[in-house]
């Protein structure tokens, strides 16, 4: 089964990086995407921000260089992740990532 889902757009929030237990650098970002889209012939504003999740020593060596505002291409999975309270959010988990102009 597919999963796969590109997102372009802006770094909105300063990068978090972490390890986990096994050692595994992660680096969270969150991407907010502006454009617009024909939908049934007509345009749509369409809008978005949405946590990335950059797991791996390449992933994570490539975010080094994130800051607040860096443009970027991401392209990965989709997966579920609950909050401590129980409340589910889709986030994109990096299989790639690019800076762009």
């Amino acid at each position: 089964m597919d999963n796969l889902t590109v997102l372009s757009g802006a770094v909105c929030r300063h990068p978090e990086r972490s390890e986990s237990p096994a050692g595994i650098p992660h680096t969270v970002i969150t991407v907010e995407h502006r454009s617009l889209q024909q939908e049934a012939g007509l345009n749509r504003q369409a809008y978005v921000r949405m946590q990335v999740v950059l797991s791996g020593t390449v992933l994570h060596q490539q975010a080094q260089t994130l800051t607040l505002g860096s443009m970027v291409k991401v392209s990965g999975f989709l997966n579920r992740h609950q909050n401590r309270s129980g409340q589910a959010k889709l986030v994109l988990h990096a299989q790639q990532i690019e800076q762009i102009s």
